[in-house]
């Protein structure tokens, strides 16, 4: 029932908060699948800008989960929810003023699709492109000899499909490049859409 929410229309307008700040806010969404690196690049990503004086905070999978999402479990359905959850989160930090950046494995191209289309050109996605078998060597967390051994159901890779994403703004290799290499590449191409070249914002 929505037909009685009216949203308030503030004085205070994300122009106005791009004019204070100096930059343009946009979500950054790192897709790739568990172990492909998007929580280190993303880590690696924040403190640069931040160490710029931009105003950021990470949306990490695990972290939201154990919070705002831990009703949900890990079926497609949950999944959905899960991403819509983030996108209206991240639709209202970048409106509040800040440069969020998401780690999410986001398997789905529908999903994707609908998060650019809510955030427009507010939106860079970055694909960390990692086989699986490199992922699963990593296998920092130990999720993948769970899911191997069918202690975890629904892992993405295993037996939940990942569809590699088709329009990425930038895709990061991350079993060829270093740490740095990723950060630099990202770093390159999300500065551009946040710097505010003169007053054009306020106009």
């Amino acid at each position: 029932m929505t037909e009685n929410i009216i949203p308030h229309d503030h004085a205070i307008k994300q122009a106005d908060r791009i004019k204070k700040l100096g930059y343009r806010p946009i979500l950054i969404w790192f897709v790739g699948l568990s172990g492909s690196g998007k929580s280190t690049l993303a880590s690696g990503l924040e403190s640069k800008l931040f160490n710029e004086g931009i105003n950021t905070y990470i949306l990490d999978g695990d972290n939201v989960r154990s919070g705002l999402n831990k009703d949900l479990d890990f079926s497609d359905e949950s999944r959905k929810e899960n991403l819509r959850r983030i996108t209206e989160v991240s639709n209202l930090f970048v409106d509040a003023g800040t440069v969020v950046l998401t780690a999410f494995i986001t398997p789905f191209e529908e999903e994707r699709k609908k998060v650019r289309e809510k955030m427009g050109e507010s939106y860079v996605e970055v694909f960390v492109n990692c086989p699986l078998e490199e992922c699963e060597k990593r296998d920092v967390k130990g999720l993948y000899q769970k899911a191997r051994e069918g202690k975890i159901k629904n892992f993405t890779g295993i037996d939940s499909p990942f569809e590699a994403p088709k329009n990425a703004d930038i895709e990061i290799p991350s079993h060829q490049l270093s740490i740095e290499e990723g950060v630099q590449n990202i770093y390159d191409l999300v500065i551009k859409k946040i710097r505010v070249v003169g007053s054009q914002e306020s106009e």
